[in-house]
């Protein structure tokens, strides 16, 4: 591990040798690493330059370990630091990127690209959406990112989705946990399900998607404001990448109603190992709320509960802390979900 804090192999070896017999000299060290004294010297040089052996002053051209508690915790505040600046420069690239692509379909605005079609408003979107609802022949994919659904959303959806399926269209979607807060969006989950629909659950979803036949694909231009416009694309190599996308998902989330055991031992649930992620990506409480599909109050809760167990006096602690312990691996399966509504 304190390899990934810039140590060499070698200093890590002659550092906890040190640490270990303060009063080692060179030629302790050689004795005692059974190493050449050209590759001892090497280490402590790296460990001079790294400001975790320092000199003696009871015995001049000696060096004496500087203790833990300066020296690692002084190069994790230098990488801590390093970090924050990295994500702090891809959230700007980010910025950029979006603001150079808007540039550029203002200043083209008839420039054809037949595999993307511009949607604009809520009454434009739904319009393609029964078009496609209409035609879709085989297999339907569905992101629902919020908890809690609207009730004009789902009055829309109905006699679209029950179509769908009596024609005998397999559908799967997947909403977040949050569903679960919701009683009417929970009443409509289980309508589908209950209509021939295949239906899971994940922790977090980060935008709206739908998909027909593997040949269209349907997403909000901003994910936080999805009534206002949304793109539809058509052609092998984005639609597939955004179906490879849903599969990943969908196999990590938990079919609805599944009885999910309580996690054990100091494991994170997939909704707190999103929260880290999110909290990571330097998200706010209402875009992290919007993800997880709750309101922003039981975020916060979560939040706070989430960094109070991981002793994170931090949003960015508490993501340094999880990866320190090695709680952001796999998603936790249904077996590993803890149980019930949020």
């Amino acid at each position: 591990m304190l390899e990934s804090l810039g140590l060499g192999t070698d200093a890590v070896a002659v550092y906890r040798a040190i640490l270990a017999s303060p009063r080692f000299g060179v030629a302790e060290l050689v004795t005692s690493l059974d190493w050449p004294v050209d590759r001892v010297r090497a280490a402590l040089d790296e460990l001079g330059r790294l400001s975790l052996v320092r000199p003696s002053w009871e015995k001049p051209g000696s060096l004496r370990p500087v203790s833990p508690e300066l020296g690692l915790a002084s190069l994790l505040a230098r990488q801590e630091q390093d970090l924050l600046q990295r994500q702090q420069e891809i959230a700007a690239s980010r910025i950029a990127v979006t603001r150079l692509i808007s540039e550029h379909a203002d200043l083209y605005p008839m420039r054809l690209v037949p595999e993307m079609e511009q949607l604009t408003g809520i009454d434009e979107i739904r319009s393609r959406i029964e078009e496609m609802a209409a035609a879709c022949r085989t297999e339907m994919l569905a992101f629902a990112p919020r908890g809690a659904q609207s009730a004009t959303t789902m009055e829309a959806s109905k006699p679209l989705d029950q179509a769908v399926l009596d024609r005998g269209v397999q559908m799967r979607t997947v909403y977040v946990h949050g569903v679960y807060n919701d009683h009417e969006s929970l009443h409509y989950a289980r309508w589908l399900a209950n209509s021939g629909a295949h239906v899971r659950t994940a922790p977090a979803l980060s935008l709206r998607l739908i998909v027909y036949d593997r040949e269209r694909a349907l997403v909000p231009t901003d994910p936080d404001a999805e009534t206002v416009g949304a793109v539809l694309m058509q052609g092998t190599g984005v639609v597939g990448a955004l179906c490879e996308l849903f599969e990943h998902v969908w196999e990590q989330s938990i079919p609805l109603g599944a009885e999910r055991p309580r996690r054990g031992g100091g494991d994170l649930t997939g909704q707190e190992q999103a929260v880290v992620r999110l909290l990571a990506d330097g998200l706010t409480d209402e875009v992290i709320a919007r993800r997880l599909g709750v309101s922003v109050r039981t975020g916060r809760r979560i939040t706070a509960e989430l960094m109070a167990r991981l002793s994170a006096r931090s949003r960015f602690q508490a993501g340094v802390r999880a990866m320190e312990l090695g709680l952001l691996g796999r998603p936790p399966t249904a077996e590993q979900e803890e149980t019930g509504p949020l």
